[in-house]
């Protein structure tokens, strides 16, 4: 009556789970970035004083979470070798590309601000 679906490997679960994290550490420090370098003008004119004075708020914890998911990424590529499972080379990029992204970012959120705007502004 009902069909059957082919397990998932865990390979890919695996190497799926350690990708969202990294995407989704990387939209958590976009967000985050929002106070040093408003986006919300392209989007909303009106809004950008307001979301920005909210962004500053809860810009610490947008980057705790940003740095809790690149860990939780980590864990997950960690946790696919134990199992011998090896993840795939675009969520391992990824990965690093992301935790390299939110570290520069946590440590330099001004000079990245800067760069950013000199670079929209030309």
């Amino acid at each position: 009556m009902g069909e059957e679906r082919a397990p998932q490997s865990k390979k890919s679960a695996a190497s799926k789970r350690t990708l969202v994290a990294s995407l989704a550490a990387l939209s958590g420090l976009a967000v985050a970035s929002g106070c040093c370098l408003p986006l919300t003008p392209f989007l909303l004119a009106a809004g950008a004083a307001g979301g920005s004075a909210f962004f500053v708020r809860v810009r610490p914890f947008l980057s705790i979470s940003a740095v809790l998911l690149i860990g939780f990424g980590f864990y997950q590529s960690w946790r696919a070798k134990q199992c011998r499972n090896q993840p795939s080379l675009l969520s391992t990029i990824v990965l690093w590309f992301s935790a390299s992204v939110v570290l520069v970012f946590t440590l330099f959120p001004q000079a990245m601000a800067n760069l950013l705007a000199n670079l929209i502004a030309r």
